[in-house]
């Protein structure tokens, strides 16, 4: 049998070995980690470089600059074109129409017939009080004769003048109804569509017709509260409408309002304008620009220029920095403005900028502040204070 001895020594040099087969086995993973480690760190500062070499292509720009103006202060606003006198023709007493006189759109003058109704049975109440009338003419006169000659009392004289009195209130009467038949024009204008026809019975209030005078033409609108410092009597306007986009029509404010409306607090203003060719028809939208007196020295840029959010309204203004090598690069540089009135496709810059400053007119979507650019007018934003439709 074998000694202990002997088989100590055997088990403790097969411990020996097993330690060593785990830490060659530890040294080798640990090793190829380290080395897949390494390679991949190596990789990645690699990749790193390679991107931070790499540049982003200029961001392609249109730009204008922002050019000084005097802007005299506007007041702007909508409203809708009244007649200087307008009215729809009705009737005030009951009949059968027998005549009209007068066609849809006619110009007419104030006291010509537009529409006769039916009259025989008035015509001959006329007849019959007139000869009443008649009678008590002659009986009031000999009334006066008697008493004269003390031949009645001064009750006979009384009650003869009395019913003469009576009778040509009575004419009267008649003669008014019959007025009344006689539909006629109140004033000089212009006639708008027929709404009766021959042989129609007419009740009271019907609608005949529509009267409007045009020349000169009201163009009622409404400002804000804060406006009224600045309204007076008498300062210019300029009229805009859709219906003759090329065409601007001026007058002057006529009235204002002594009441704020408790609804919107605005106060209602009414323009007054020449309208000898009639094209302010009553009851068309109306764009309104009131002229204020003083004047505004601001920076004009494009609408599209400005990027409007909650925080704040700002432009993007072209600056130069170092590139590469020395070269210069075009950059932009964010900045907040202030903006002020807006006319046509342009806006005044009150606050942010100085004049004749480069700015973005479009393509802001793909900047950020610092951002490098580069420059293409080959294709503009609008930039009229006064733009038209284009035809196509």
């Amino acid at each position: 049998m074998r000694s202990f001895a002997a088989v100590w020594n055997s088990l403790s040099n097969n411990r020996i070995h097993m330690k060593k087969r785990v830490l060659l086995t530890t040294v080798i993973a640990v090793a190829v980690c380290v080395a897949i480690f390494g390679y991949k760190f190596i990789d990645i500062r690699k990749k790193m470089a390679a991107m931070k070499a790499m540049r982003p292509a200029p961001a392609v720009v249109t730009a204008a600059p922002a050019h000084p103006e005097v802007w005299s202060s506007t007041l702007s606003a909508v409203g809708s074109v009244e007649s200087f006198q307008g009215i729809t023709l009705r009737s005030e007493i009951e009949g059968r129409i027998v005549r009209v006189a007068f066609e849809s759109g006619a110009r007419v003058k104030a006291g010509d017939v537009l529409v006769e109704l039916e009259a025989s049975t008035e015509q001959a109440q006329l007849q019959s009080r007139e000869a009443t009338a008649r009678l008590s003419a002659l009986s009031l006169e000999r009334a006066r004769d008697l008493r004269r000659t003390g031949s009645n009392t001064q009750a006979d004289l009384d009650a003869a003048e009395a019913a003469e009195a009576q009778a040509q209130a009575a004419i009267a009467e008649v003669k008014s109804t019959l007025a009344k038949k006689r539909i006629v024009a109140p004033f000089d204008g212009k006639l708008g569509i027929r709404q009766v026809n021959l042989g129609q019975f007419l009740n009271k209030g019907d609608a005949i017709v529509t009267l409007e005078s045009v020349n000169p033409a009201y163009v009622d609108f409404a400002l804000p509260q804060q406006d009224l410092p600045s309204l007076k009597v008498g300062l210019p306007v300029v009229v805009t409408m859709d219906a003759y986009p090329d065409r601007e029509f001026t007058g002057k404010i006529e009235a204002i309002s002594p009441r704020v409306t408790d609804a919107t607090r605005n106060v209602r203003v009414r323009a007054v304008l020449p309208n000898d060719d009639e094209l302010l028809a009553p009851g068309a939208f109306a764009r309104v620009a009131v002229q204020l007196p003083d004047e505004q020295h601001v920076l004009v840029l494009p609408a599209t220029a400005v990027v409007y959010s909650p925080y704040g309204d700002s432009v993007y203004v072209v600056v130069e920095r170092d590139g590469e090598n020395g070269a210069k690069q075009l950059a932009v540089e964010q900045r907040f403005i202030r903006t002020g009135a807006t006319r046509g496709d342009q806006v005044a810059i009150v606050k942010g900028l100085n004049p004749n400053e480069q700015v973005v007119t479009s393509g802001q979507m793909k900047l950020r502040n610092g951002a490098a650019i580069s420059i293409n007018n080959s294709v503009v934003p609008e930039n009229s204070p006064a733009p038209t439709p284009s035809e196509s």
